[in-house]
């Protein structure tokens, strides 16, 4: 599809109240082009555009013109590339606080050794000396969120365009009469040179009648996304309220059953992929594994997988006024695009079903760390390189939802909850954390563990290499939260009370021991349950897992005829692992639990919560878990 140029219209004036602070801005910058369709931001994604290129530049002081990304106009939209590499992951110690407000983050001047006032009066200023681009935009949902406000140098057009994608953009004619934006985005990346020593970083000024949002730089992951995130957070933490981290899909059976499942996770835990049809191998078959050590295959038959509803991709508003007292989890998307990894696409053929969606959208798309070229196809599979021979690990497409085949509209109600771990592999002479089997049952309150510990895992992708097991905290969502764990993790643990009715399993994806799997696990467990029609075990079905932080265990599953046994499920069974290193990979998951739920035993803490932290500190088994918090777990005995 080639995009056609759309016409700009200089707009000093937007068509509803203005903050004090923006309308100052507005005032005296040299121009503002005011949005109001995504076609408007496309053009000016290459509006000065040389020889098909244009440079994302700026003048900083003492550094001279820093370029910071290189844009061009492909036949299936905008393609935006980042010079330096660093750029092109999230850096997970992005976020500072601005404000005096309770927080766990770090502020502003414990971080930088003073006050953020003076830093941001310098950036209004700045923002008042440059040609600027404007849209409004609600975040999350009408009724479900705020009004917001976006206000960036119109040299960064692409950076508005994936903000718009993302979270939608209001015609002038939608402007509702009361629209107030209490939540604003100031982007200024010449900052990230000057004060912060090349590193990205968002700071958020919460105040009592909004939120403000200072980008400083031109990476969509920490302020486009995960900053807007975080404005939901603030906002359902006054409310009561949350904005998952997570991925949902409805399943279809080939025999017409239907089942909804959310996946949970850290960046890299597999939300993305849940939505993915299962790659099968060129004659068919699906390659559960390979063993490392042995070079063995397992194969897995499977004619016909179940039909993909895509529900949510990364964030799911969990309103309570989605609540239909049914004692499931209803939600629905927060976002109005989704940000698509497709590190795993390195060849033509590897997913289809992308692949033709992004080669010749109905939409233009914004492609991230992948190579084009002005007038050509931008192609999934042909990453930028960090170094020669190095392909970026974080290569990324934003898709609006509504052009997605078959996707929800509206809430759904949860059946089952997954919860993605990254898992290194795991032999006898390297004992590892990789001792996670292909699924495991969960009670409740091991579930809520799960997602305050919310391990970042092996290999992430998504991030800033960080070293050895790390967490991201409170329903893998902390790292975009501006306030306090305690009050996240309450919120969290009455969720999972007052959701009886759903179900919660734990899934790897990478390694099973010494079995390489890559994402396999979550794609044959989404298949497996959906034929189940949900979780649904009786006690005699299921066994404890030798390590009690896991759970429950089938031992052993049956797809389509073809039986998935022990070694996959009892990662002690493994003859290259044994029982010597399992139990090293269980103490070093138990250690993790116990550095990362010390910090949550604070007064605020729900009694129910501290029962649930004391008994894994104290070793807790599988029973233990099941006790302390008395929600149903296995069907009875027939």
């Amino acid at each position: 599809m080639q995009i056609r140029q759309a016409e700009l219209k200089p707009a000093p004036i937007a068509p509803f109240p203005l903050p004090p602070e923006v309308e100052e801005i507005f005032a005296a910058a040299p121009s503002v082009t005011f949005a109001g369709t995504v076609q408007e931001l496309t053009a000016l994604a290459t509006r000065d555009a040389v020889n098909g290129w244009q440079e994302v530049a700026y003048d900083v002081p003492g550094r001279g013109r820093i370029v910071e990304a290189a844009v061009c106009r492909a036949k299936n939209g905008i393609v935006a590339n980042y010079l330096d590499p660093y750029m092109r992951r999230r850096d997970p110690d992005c976020m500072v606080i601005g404000d005096q407000r309770p927080t766990d983050k770090p502020r502003f001047e414990e971080r930088f050794g003073g006050p953020f006032e003076p830093l941001r009066q310098r950036t209004l200023d700045w923002l008042k000396t440059q040609p600027l681009a404007a849209f409004a935009f609600h975040a999350g949902r009408p009724g479900k969120g705020t009004d917001a406000l976006v206000v960036a140098p119109d040299n960064a057009g692409f950076f508005a365009l994936g903000l718009a994608l993302l979270q939608g953009i209001l015609r002038p004619d939608e402007i509702p009469d009361d629209f107030s934006p209490k939540a604003v985005i100031y982007v200024a990346p010449p900052f990230r040179h000057t004060d912060f020593d090349g590193r990205q970083i968002v700071v958020h000024r919460r105040t009592s009648g909004g939120h403000e949002l200072y980008s400083y730089n031109l990476y969509p992951g920490p302020s486009a996304k995960k900053g807007i995130y975080g404005v939901l957070l603030n906002i359902g933490e006054q409310e009561h309220w949350l904005t998952m981290h997570c991925s949902t899909v409805r399943l279809v059976t080939p025999y017409g059953n239907k089942l909804v499942i959310s996946h949970e996770g850290a960046s890299g835990g597999g939300k993305s992929e849940m939505l993915e049809h299962v790659h099968r191998r060129s004659d068919g078959l699906l390659r559960l594994g390979h063993n490392l050590v042995t070079h063995e295959e397992i194969t897995v038959p499977l004619p016909q997988a179940c039909e993909l509803l895509p529900v949510t991709d990364d964030m799911a508003l969990c309103h309570p006024s989605l609540d239909k007292g049914r004692g499931k989890l209803t939600l629905m998307d927060a976002e109005n695009a989704w940000f698509v990894r497709c590190n795993h696409l390195d060849h033509y053929g590897t997913d289809p079903h992308l692949e033709r969606l992004c080669i010749s959208p109905p939409e233009p798309l914004l492609f991230l760390n992948v190579q084009g070229h002005p007038g050509a196809t931008c192609l999934l599979w042909e990453h930028t390189e960090d170094a020669p021979g190095v392909p970026c690990p974080n290569p990324r497409v934003i898709i609006p939802r509504n052009i997605i085949p078959r996707v929800v509209e509206g809430p759904v109600d949860v059946d089952i909850r997954s919860m993605g771990v990254r898992t290194p592999p795991c032999t006898a002479e390297r004992p590892t954390y990789g001792i996670i089997g292909l699924f495991h049952l969960l009670p409740a309150s091991l579930a809520w563990l799960w997602r305050l510990v919310a391990p970042r895992g092996h290999a992430n992708p998504s991030i800033v290499e960080t070293e050895g097991m790390t967490s991201e905290g409170v329903g893998s969502y902390w790292p975009f939260a501006t306030g306090r764990r305690v009050d996240q993790a309450n919120l969290l643990l009455n969720q999972i009370i007052e959701t009886p009715e759903v179900r919660y399993v734990l899934v790897p994806n990478q390694h099973i021991g010494t079995w390489e799997v890559g994402f396999m696990p979550q794609w044959i467990a989404r298949e497996y349950l959906a034929r189940r029609g949900g979780a649904h075990f009786q006690a005699s079905q299921m066994k404890p897992s030798r390590c009690a932080l896991l759970g429950f265990t089938p031992g052993s599953i049956v797809v389509e005829g073809k039986t998935i046994g022990s070694q996959f499920f009892r990662v002690e069974k493994q003859p290259e692992v044994g029982t010597a290193a399992y139990d090293a990979g269980a103490e070093i998951l138990a250690a993790f639990f116990r550095r990362e739920l010390e910090q949550f035993l604070v007064p605020d803490l729900l009694p129910t919560g501290r029962r649930i932290i004391e008994c894994c500190l104290s070793g807790g088994t599988a029973a233990d878990y099941l006790s302390v918090l008395d929600l149903p777990l296995f069907d009875p005995e027939e």
